[in-house]
């Protein structure tokens, strides 16, 4: 019985995480400016993904450190 709660506790707490939002920091190549959105950039042409983040403070933490995204 123990060995079935433990593997539930397991399973929940890897599927947790996929149901939290996750933020992208994406850089636009035109504009040349980063951004963060909710959804991974599909136009591939104007946007390059610098990362996915699993809060928007961290993200935002993130993107301050970015080179591409200081100026």
């Amino acid at each position: 019985m123990k060995n079935y709660i433990l593997a539930a506790a397991l399973i929940g707490a890897f599927t947790v995480p996929a149901y939290a939002g996750s933020y992208y920091v994406m850089f636009n190549n035109k504009t040349k400016t980063c951004s963060i959105a909710t959804a991974a950039p599909t136009e591939t042409e104007k946007f390059s993904m610098m990362g996915i983040y699993g809060s928007e403070a961290n993200a935002k933490m993130a993107m301050a450190g970015m080179m591409h995204c200081r100026g």
